[in-house]
């Protein structure tokens, strides 16, 4: 993810592009403020309005990631913390999975929550699972701590499924670092999706680039994202697959940062986190739908991209509202279902064929009869 930290003055970015850039402490009230008054993506996929049918209640959306700071303001009482798999020790910093947290399920603060982040699913719950480090991280380096967490995914995706996770986020993968998936991890998905959990994992960030084919967004059945910018235009870094689902805002997102401290990242881990927090209202709301019937809502209520552009947008721009929709004609009992079907009825318990019979029987021997007299 490739963050901008935001500037003091709340209208002001800072100059530089950064990659793990460490948290400042600016002054909260007007960095909170102007955080909620970046957040573009929430109009651009017409969140607000599917606030109307759901808010992401009852749901909990596992983060795979760098691990959750659960003492950010925006995520205060939001976050449950599960087993840190990477085996490399104590944390030090969780920005990434913060951030990520955040676009799920941010539910802002102070007066009526009108300051910082608000994510897609304001109601929803985090479990955070660490499974990676911070791209700064110099533990990376190191061949042991490597070796150990290259089962961290798999094994994360089946602790967030036997933990009551019914939707898990994967913002992992991209142009820093290319995960080539293993049989481990894909074992780990069949098995989320046989327990009906919905996987959605970004894209990755090198379309620009060698724009390779990443995993877990690469394996059949997970939701993969790409990015566009606020004109859903696909963004230059988005890579391009014809396994693609849909893509999301993932240009200029404002997102929770340090205690107290927010920041400005273009990547298709963004995108990915905000179709984790749609996963999560349609499953709020429509919680007997499969895992595959939620991915058709989410692709089929996506808004349409522009001819012959699927290997950049997939099925188009994810839609919250969109997706409430196509979720309820998917939640409706099929018409052919619907129809009456008439009582069977047994015939050795039925005297109306008999009936029928005797009547018949009755026409033919007046005809006969008439017949007779006429002669």
């Amino acid at each position: 993810m490739r963050m901008l930290l935001l500037g003091v003055l709340p209208t002001c970015l800072a100059a530089c592009l950064v990659t793990g850039a460490a948290a400042v402490p600016w002054p909260k009230d007007g960095l909170a403020e102007s955080a909620r008054g970046r957040q573009w993506p929430l109009r651009a996929m017409d969140v607000r309005d599917a606030w109307q049918r759901s808010r992401g209640a009852g749901v909990t959306v596992a983060v795979l990631d760098t691990g959750v700071d659960a003492r950010h303001p925006d995520l205060t009482g939001v976050v449950a913390q599960g087993p840190d798999l990477t085996g490399a020790g104590p944390a030090g910093s969780v920005r990434h999975g913060t951030a990520m947290a955040s676009l799920i399920a941010g539910r802002g603060h102070g007066p009526g929550r009108a300051l910082g982040v608000l994510g897609v699913a304001p109601e929803a719950e985090i479990l955070s699972v660490r499974v990676t480090l911070e791209n700064d991280d110099p533990r990376r380096a190191d061949a042991r701590i490597s070796a150990r967490t290259r089962l961290a995914v798999a094994r994360g995706i089946r602790y967030a499924v036997d933990h009551g996770a019914q939707v898990i986020s994967m913002s992992l993968g991209g142009g820093e670092g290319s995960y080539e998936g293993s049989p481990a991890e894909e074992d780990a998905v069949r098995y989320a999706l046989g327990k009906s959990v919905v996987l959605i994992a970004s894209a990755g960030n090198d379309g620009d680039g060698a724009n390779r084919r990443n995993f877990p967004a690469g394996y059949p059945g997970v939701i993969a994202v790409g990015a566009v910018d606020e004109r859903l235009r696909c963004a230059p870094f988005s890579n391009r697959h014809d396994f693609l689902s849909v893509v999301a805002p993932g240009t200029g997102i404002v997102s929770a940062d340090g205690p107290g401290s927010y920041v400005v990242a273009d990547g298709t881990s963004s995108a990915a986190a905000f179709v984790a927090g749609i996963a999560a209202l349609v499953r709020s709301r429509y919680p007997a739908l499969t895992a595959m019937e939620v991915r058709q809502a989410i692709q089929d209520g996506a808004r349409p991209h522009p001819p012959g552009a699927a290997d950049a947008y997939g099925h188009g721009v994810a839609n919250a509202l969109g997706a409430l929709r196509a979720a309820e004609r998917l939640h409706r009992v099929p018409l052919a279902a619907t129809v009456p079907r008439r009582p069977h009825i047994e015939v050795d318990h039925d005297r109306s064929r008999q009936l029928i019979g005797l009547a018949l029987l009755l026409v033919a021997a007046a005809l006969a009869a008439r017949v007779a007299v006429t002669r």
